[in-house]
């Protein structure tokens, strides 16, 4: 019997997150939360350093306060976003109005959470996010023996290739790469069948 889930997982050790704000005890309760965890750990004060340590450092994952003097969450995550990066970005904050959070999702930002965070749910969002780059850089999910390829849309099951139609194809690596949500009917239908 195969788990799903941890065939699905990533292994901390081979990541690196640049944690991004000008509050020092912020930046050590990050940094210790998350290396115990398992992560290496990059930190940057502010968002000019930030965009330095993005590219001298190449960080898998970013995660950043939006309050920051000189340069905002905002506006990192808008730079960050037109040099082309698709690196995943959290911004874990303390404003909590709906405006906010609306802006920073339109900045580019991939997940949002509000302070004071629940340090299970960041481990949690941070895994799912850390998956989903790593299934779009790869194009390719493995579950036990089964291998879905997006590039080839082929699936093999213990070496052996099922035929699958585009849209069954689609419809199946969508479902696996979000293991833990649930889509209605209704999504799925906007989605493959318009």
């Amino acid at each position: 019997k195969v788990c799903f889930m941890e065939n699905l997982s990533v292994n901390p050790e081979n990541y690196k997150i640049l944690v991004v704000d000008d509050i020092a005890t912020n930046v050590l309760l990050l940094k210790t939360i998350l290396g115990k965890a398992g992560y290496r750990i990059v930190t940057a004060t502010g968002g000019r350093e930030a965009l330095e340590k993005v590219e001298s450092e190449s960080p898998d994952l970013i995660l950043l306060d939006i309050m920051m003097p000189k340069m905002d969450g905002y506006e990192l995550v808008r730079s960050i976003r037109e040099s082309g990066s698709s690196i995943p970005i959290m911004m874990i904050t303390a404003k909590d109005a709906f405006d906010d959070m609306r802006l920073g999702f339109l900045s580019g930002s991939d997940d949002y959470m509000v302070k004071p965070i629940d340090v299970d749910e960041l481990l949690l969002r941070i895994e799912a996010l850390l998956r989903r780059a790593r299934i779009e850089a790869e194009k390719r999910l493995t579950v036990g023996s089964t291998v879905l390829d997006a590039e080839e849309r082929s699936v093999y099951v213990a070496g052996q290739e099922i035929a699958l139609t585009v849209r069954e194809f689609d419809l199946l690596y969508k479902l696996l790469s979000y293991p833990r949500r649930t889509f209605s009917r209704a999504q799925l239908m906007d989605e493959f069948w318009d």
